[in-house]
């Protein structure tokens, strides 16, 4: 499936309303570890298909979101589970937390 762009309007749809579980990437297009970390969030849509979304919020473009959940530096991750977080990892991760993360959402 790959990932989803995230807005302050489809925020709530996709994340807090979704049915399954939701991995979100505070990200910016500058940071050098958001690129970095955006080539394992590809192999979580790849690896887990319909388990888990990834959504991806760009934090130069959508301004309350952030704000909203405490968004203070980047990468941030927030592991969603039935519209709630349960999980936050801040910085660069390696793929096999991330994947340990995932595997804790959706079990």
């Amino acid at each position: 499936m790959g990932t989803v762009a995230v807005t302050d309007d489809t925020f709530e749809t996709e994340v807090r309303n979704s049915t399954i579980p939701v991995v979100v990437d505070f990200w910016a297009e500058w940071c050098g570890p958001c690129k970095a970390i955006a080539p394992i969030l590809d192999n979580i849509c790849d690896q887990f298909g319909d388990k888990v979304v990834v959504g991806k919020v760009n934090v130069d473009e959508v301004k309350q979101t952030p704000v909203k959940y405490g968004i203070r530096s980047i990468p941030t991750l927030l592991f969603f589970s039935n519209g709630e977080i349960v999980k936050q990892e801040v910085g660069l991760q390696s793929e096999q937390t991330l994947i340990d993360n995932v595997n804790q959402i959706i079990s």
